[in-house]
């Protein structure tokens, strides 16, 4: 029992069931079907992925500060929206466009953040209205789906980097980088610790002399940076603009988070642990594709599941955690 407790109190608890669920699924996947034992099936993942792992890393960053932002499924649509109608519609360079819509999403993040602190208002409500303002926004530039034909975005598109026999799409490097550029600012930076200790108790952090309202507007500027990346991701994926795109996505990106071992209240969490949480959304729709039989809604049914299971494990965490501090010699 006392074993289960300090294992309960660990601090990489729910992320090694991750992990451990992870392989577990593949296992299981591997048995059942043929050829799914591959290591192009794992890379699959990652291609059909690499926007979603994008997204849930600057959602890493937000829910680690004890926030949530539910714009960015939006504000990847949004980036797509852009992105077509300045290449297709007034032919600017690709890299242009690149730069310009990294530079709208991190504005458009930046300004929510500002709202967030500076007017005191509730990350839910002010990210809920930057849904609804971005996705309103697709539709000005126009109701219908934009094709994308620029030779750069196509090249990108149809490009295969190999990887011990099988193959990757530039989407999938951009998205590892990325990935390993958060796991350094989280975990080797000012920022990083100002983040965590944000979402730990903004109030310490406040006596501690911590630039909380600097630092809750970049937490919400790198979101909102990441889903435009994100979005320039989907659309060499899609090669098309499109108001309808992403619907959903936050909710996903929040899944993978959480179920990558990230507390939803903030202050613990581990950014590489939300590239596990992205593979196993990945993996369950991968399975059902290889069963054939299954509705595709059954993803939905299945993430649901791991998501009671995880929030279940956080809070047994969280009261081992509790206990094991209440019955340590220091308390006594």
């Amino acid at each position: 029992m006392k074993t289960f407790r300090a294992l309960l109190a660990s601090p990489y608890f729910t992320s090694m069931v991750t992990v451990v669920l992870l392989l577990l699924m593949f296992g299981l996947g591997s048995v059942a079907y043929t050829g799914f034992f591959s290591l192009q099936v794992v890379l699959n993942l990652l291609i059909d992925n690499a926007f979603l792992l994008v997204i849930a890393i600057g959602m890493t960053f937000v829910i680690l500060s004890g926030g949530i932002d539910l714009s960015v499924g939006s504000v990847l649509a949004l980036t797509t929206m852009i992105s077509a109608y300045l290449l297709q519609y007034w032919h600017w360079p690709p890299l242009l466009v690149i730069a310009c819509v990294l530079l709208i999403g991190s504005g458009f993040g930046a300004l929510m953040g500002a709202l967030i602190h500076y007017f005191k208002l509730q990350a839910f409500i002010v990210t809920l209205a930057g849904m609804f303002l971005a996705r309103g926004l697709c539709y000005l530039i126009s109701i219908n789906s934009i094709t994308i034909d620029q030779p750069l975005y196509v090249t990108l598109s149809q490009a295969r980097i190999g990887v011990f026999g099988a193959f990757i799409s530039p989407s999938v490097l951009i998205a590892m980088i990325m990935l390993a550029l958060a796991i350094y600012i989280a975990h080797y930076t000012r920022f990083g610790r100002a983040v965590y200790a944000i979402g730990g108790n903004e109030q310490s952090a406040l006596l501690m002399g911590l630039a909380v309202g600097r630092t809750k507007v970049l937490v919400y500027a790198f979101s909102g940076f990441c889903a435009a990346l994100a979005g320039v991701l989907f659309s060499f994926y899609m090669l098309s603009g499109y108001g309808l795109h992403a619907q959903g996505t936050e909710l996903d990106a929040i899944a993978a988070v959480v179920i990558g071992g990230t507390l939803l209240t903030g202050g613990y969490g581990y950014v590489a642990g939300t590239l596990s949480g992205v593979l196993i959304l990945g993996l369950i729709q991968t399975l059902i594709a290889f069963d054939g039989t299954l509705s595709s809604w059954w993803t939905k049914i299945v993430i649901g599941v791991l998501l009671f299971i995880f929030c279940m494990a956080q809070r047994l965490m969280s009261l081992g955690a509790t206990r094991s501090v209440a019955l340590s010699p220091a308390a006594g």
